[in-house]
């Protein structure tokens, strides 16, 4: 990859000068900053980027809030029409998750080896730090396809890496996880606090990874049922049990550690670039869900009087005022990032039943645990969620639709404020079906193409690549989203 390369030829000037220093080596010292760095502080930084990408409204980032119309642009409509190239959001989030993640990751476990000298601990900071990179990777293949993986940071041998099948890649990062999954020891450290989800604590990421090998065997359940069948009922009985077990990211309430949607909202003043996109709005006023005013805000007038939840068309401009916007509690300083929570996982397993897998259950009653676990997390109570249920367009047994529906519906309510995750589901359960925005340049995206560097400088590889998935193009589906 370019990037890779450029950093390598960049620094070869100083090797070459280094080398015809005699002594000069006191001019390298810099008091101002350090010559080594903890394994902890790459791991942080690696989590932090991750969590960041995943959360953030910043549209030069993540366009999903309007794929999955959750929100509406009220000004820029680019990302509301499914123009992903206008900012080069392929290209950001390609370098954001090899670079700014993987990379502080592999080299944090690098560093691990060197810094961890009790074995026991080494084993639980090892599996904690690649339970990390497997879910980098996850979201690499679930938006590309295809991606350099044997060869992505091997830049001194390998200036051009190759791309590998990304279903071939899919079953060795399950590997890994069951490896990880397998290595972790409660009666021993892991990564302490450099670990801002869990404070390192071994059974909390026991959790984690299995509710991870969950989601992971249930994505590929329409390509590989047999291997998501063993997946899903290997993890299913350590998966998260309450809202308590949730892998949320901590920010805290002064910058620079801040949730990155009030980085954007509030510090560069983009909250009246967004308000809520009818399509979800009216999902929400059909069931008189209780998490609408929890996600929400009313709209109002020029005069300040109350119009009730207003929103825009998919792709349309809308004025700030007048329409709903995204509530206060989102754009926080210290508003949770989530990586995997409780509802989902009951979701999948919802899912999982329906396939006919032993997974302790029935469909109905993970759906409803799903449901209301959604509720309670984001607030709401359990008369809320009672209330919500008893409907006959929710429950179960009567909502009149398919299983896929069922689900689809309740997790897109679900994974509100987590977009990228729900691009993931609507894909793969094709629910909602939602409308053409207008003037779309193109279908629903179901992949984000290749970035141009890879096009310029990494071209064969890239060519290869291309068509190996049946071409680069936003609507080419990928390896597991087979309907």
């Amino acid at each position: 990859m370019k990037t890779f390369k450029q950093i390598f030829i960049a620094a070869i000037p100083l090797i070459l000068l280094g080398g015809c220093a005699k002594d000069l080596t006191k001019l390298n010292n810099d008091p101002k900053n350090p010559t080594s760095i903890s394994y902890e502080a790459l791991f942080t930084r690696g989590q932090q980027q991750l969590a960041n990408l995943l959360t953030t409204a910043d549209y030069n980032l993540n366009p999903f809030n309007f794929f999955e119309q959750y929100w509406q642009e009220t000004t820029y409509l680019n990302e509301s029409q499914y123009d992903i190239f206008y900012r080069g959001i392929p290209g950001t989030d390609w370098d954001m998750l090899y670079l700014n993640v993987l990379e502080n990751l592999i080299q944090a476990d690098s560093l691990a080896k060197i810094q961890v000298t009790d074995a026991s601990q080494l084993a639980n900071v090892h599996a904690q730090i690649d339970i990390t990179e497997v879910t980098a990777f996850y979201y690499l293949i679930t938006t590309y396809g295809n991606i350099p993986y044997t060869d992505a940071f091997n830049v001194i041998n390998q200036a051009f890496p190759k791309y590998d099948d990304a279903e071939t890649v899919y079953k060795d990062l399950l590997t890994r996880l069951t490896s990880d999954i397998a290595a972790l020891n409660d009666g021993a450290d892991g990564i302490g606090s450099a670990d801002q989800i869990y404070g390192g604590d071994v059974d909390s990421w026991i959790k984690f990874a299995n509710s991870l090998a969950l989601r992971m065997g249930i994505t590929i359940a329409d390509a590989d049922d047999a291997l998501a069948k063993q997946t899903v009922e290997a993890a299913a009985p350590n998966v998260f049990t309450s809202n308590d077990d949730n892998a949320n990211y901590i920010y805290l309430s002064s910058p620079p550690y801040v949730n990155p949607i009030y980085n954007f909202f509030i510090l560069s003043a983009r909250q009246q670039d967004f308000v809520g996109c009818t399509t979800f709005i009216s999902q929400l006023q059909s069931n008189d869900d209780p998490r609408l005013p929890l996600y929400f805000t009313t709209a109002t007038n020029s005069s300040g009087a109350n119009l009730g939840y207003i929103g825009v068309d998919p792709g349309k401009a809308g004025g700030y005022s007048g329409h709903s916007a995204p509530a206060p509690e989102i754009y926080t300083a210290d508003f949770r990032g989530v990586f995997m929570s409780y509802a989902e996982t009951q979701f999948y397993l919802a899912e999982a039943a329906e396939r006919g897998y032993s997974v302790g259950g029935t469909a109905e009653s993970f759906y409803k645990e799903g449901v209301e676990a959604s509720i309670l997390e984001w607030g709401g109570t359990q008369a809320d969620a009672d209330a919500y249920y008893a409907q006959s367009t929710v429950n179960y047994a009567t909502a009149s639709s398919d299983w896929k529906e069922k689900i689809g519906t309740q997790m897109w309510i679900a994974l509100y404020n987590r977009a990228w995750d729900a691009w993931v589901e609507s894909r793969r359960l094709d629910y909602p079906v939602f409308p053409a925005p207008d003037q779309a340049v193109s279908g629903f995206p179901v992949r984000f193409t290749y970035p141009v560097t890879e096009t310029n400088v990494n071209s064969d590889n890239y060519q290869d690549a291309a068509q190996a998935i049946g071409g680069d193009d936003v609507t080419t589906k990928l390896f597991w989203d087979k309907f």
